[in-house]
């Protein structure tokens, strides 16, 4: 055997991959954007109610009273944590008439930021549960299907190595060849196949849809409820307290008013303009990732079409971009470094622009027979 052909076995040996590992088992089923949604919305209000919490038991009473003189200290106590417990301001109006105005919402607001967290977290839930499953079994199809196609082209071009070595006639192996081109011979399809049927899928597609729908849903309540705190109770940190019900109801030394003050009101204010602030500043984002879904990431497809067996692009089988198969580009790019294979196309695909003879070079198993030294021995038309 000669040493071109010899070089030329090694060449191609080299160019096949390596088994699939054990990695792809952990696939991300989550895109970076949603990532960070999911870490934000959920994570900033359960950290910011930590800490108010942290702080209601490090300083204790919430709340401070200002008792008649005449009150000893276990009277100042009561007053303290009767008015804490009702949290009901009484005030006159314009008229001289009583009115009350309940300030229940304050005591319930570290609660009600763990009800958002909780909110923030519901489409993750349908994501991993109604979703995810669905779209493992994909990626782990499609990337190992991808890889397999570019070993195929490869062990392909090793046999055509060995055919026009042992041929008789080279124009006669070269004619075959490209008789075969013509008539698709050399397409695997069954990937193409199962891609085009994903774009009559709209599964993953509708439950992603309402993800971020849902998402959209609970920030903008979430804003709306600050917002209508910040209106009606957040801009009053003194009100007046009654504390004549009950048994003391007919004392006569007990004034009807007492006024007091709320002792944590400017870290609840704090905290309301912290979350409020930042979910305006997420709706975009999550706009974002729903626009994403109206155009093709036509990036990922144009390398792997060097493949004979993938030719969505140039034989234009992408329509409406509503549907399965952009949900699973979108996530194979987010899974690009379990794809050997896209890192080898690209770089043939870089290597075509640059060869002068562009013609030459259509797919993989082109740029391989030009890699191994067939392409010196065949006939130009």
């Amino acid at each position: 055997m000669s040493l071109s052909h010899t070089a030329a076995e090694y060449m191609l040996s080299d160019a096949l991959l390596p088994d699939p590992s054990s990695s792809r088992a952990k696939l991300r089923l989550e895109l970076p954007s949603d990532r960070l949604l999911k870490f934000v919305t959920v994570g900033l209000p359960l950290c910011l109610v930590s800490l108010a919490f942290a702080r209601e038991f490090s300083a204790g009473s919430q709340i401070s009273c200002f008792s008649p003189t005449n009150f000893t200290g276990k009277q100042s106590a009561y007053t303290d944590t009767a008015c804490w417990d009702s949290l009901i301001h009484h005030g006159f109006d314009a008229e001289g008439r009583a009115v009350t105005k309940s300030l229940w919402a304050l005591k319930v607001f570290p609660y009600s930021l763990l009800v958002v967290a909780v909110l923030m977290y519901l489409p993750y839930l349908l994501w991993r549960y109604a979703a995810a499953p669905a779209l493992h079994c994909d990626l782990l199809f499609i990337i190992d299907e991808l890889d397999k196609s570019y070993n195929r082209s490869v062990r392909l071009v090793q046999h055509m190595k060995k055919v026009q070595q042992a041929s008789a006639e080279p124009e006669r192996f070269w004619e075959e060849y490209e008789r075969a081109r013509r008539e698709r011979y050399f397409e695997f399809p069954l990937l193409e196949r199962y891609l085009s049927c994903k774009q009559h899928a709209h599964a993953l597609v509708s439950i992603y849809i309402l993800r971020n729908l849902l998402l959209l849903l609970f920030l903008a309540a979430t804003c709306l409820y600050l917002v209508f705190l910040h209106l009606n109770i957040f801009f009053q940190d003194e009100f007046s307290c009654s504390i004549k019900t009950g048994l003391l109801q007919a004392e006569p030394h007990i004034p009807s008013l007492i006024p007091c003050k709320l002792v944590f009101f400017s870290v609840f204010q704090l905290i309301s303009l912290s979350v409020g602030s930042v979910y305006v500043l997420l709706i975009p984002v999550v706009i974002y990732n729903a626009l994403q879904l109206c155009q093709w990431d036509k990036g990922l497809l144009s390398v792997y079409e060097m493949l004979p067996a993938f030719d969505l692009l140039s034989r234009r089988m992408l329509t409406c971009p509503l549907n399965d198969l952009n949900i699973i580009l979108l996530f194979l790019r987010a899974n690009i470094s379990e794809l050997t294979s896209f890192s080898r196309l690209n770089a043939v695909s870089a290597l075509r622009e640059a060869t002068a003879n562009k013609e030459d070079i259509d797919t993989v198993i082109d740029f391989m027979t030009l890699l191994a030294g067939l392409e010196t021995t065949k006939p130009k038309h």
